[in-house]
């Protein structure tokens, strides 16, 4: 399985609650966080499509540069997310429904494959970016954690959010945490 990635034009990120204006260079993006069928060789029973998940924030960089990218900054997944309008969803400001995005109430209850939900795919094509799995950031948090964006299968609509941001401790592994990769064009 071929990684695919698509370019997000880069552009002034109004970051956070207060909107703080950040520059964001032209990125391209993993169009999926990354399967299990974008590694060589490694094919849990899930099979190929799930996402990569129970990886350390370390592992999940380490990956990233395999790929030849690295993780995004949370500023940038904002920024993909989002856009320049601040979306309040990924695919806009409709509320979310079961079709969209892999969220808790939506009937699966655990991940599924990173191409289900294409009715909830970014206007740039990005898909998977709200629930299925939460996906590690390269900006610290906390003493020794990192910011995790996008929610999971576990997580309520609000967690989903594009602005809403969480932590996770750097070394945790849990099935709800996997990642996106990025690179300069």
């Amino acid at each position: 399985m071929d990684v695919e990635w698509i370019e997000v034009p880069g552009g002034v990120c109004p970051f956070g609650d207060d909107a703080r204006p950040v520059p964001v260079p032209t990125l391209l993006w993993t169009r999926t966080p990354i399967a299990y069928g974008h590694l060589p060789g490694e094919h849990p029973d899930l099979g190929p499509r799930f996402p990569v998940a129970e990886v350390s924030h370390a592992e999940a960089a380490e990956i990233a540069s395999r790929l030849g990218g690295r993780l995004p900054r949370s500023a940038e997944w904002e920024w993909m997310a989002a856009g320049a309008t601040r979306r309040r969803w990924p695919w806009g400001d409709a509320p979310w429904q079961p079709a969209r995005a892999n969220l808790r109430d939506s009937g699966h209850n655990t991940v599924t494959p990173v191409d289900t939900h294409p009715d909830g795919a970014t206007p740039d094509g990005a898909l998977d970016v709200a629930g299925n799995v939460w996906e590690w950031t390269a900006s610290k948090a906390m003493r020794d954690g990192f910011v995790i964006r996008g929610g999971s299968y576990a997580s309520p609509p609000l967690y989903a959010q594009c602005t809403f941001l969480n932590a996770a401790p750097a070394e945790l592994r849990s099935r709800g945490i996997g990642l996106r990769v990025v690179r300069e064009p």
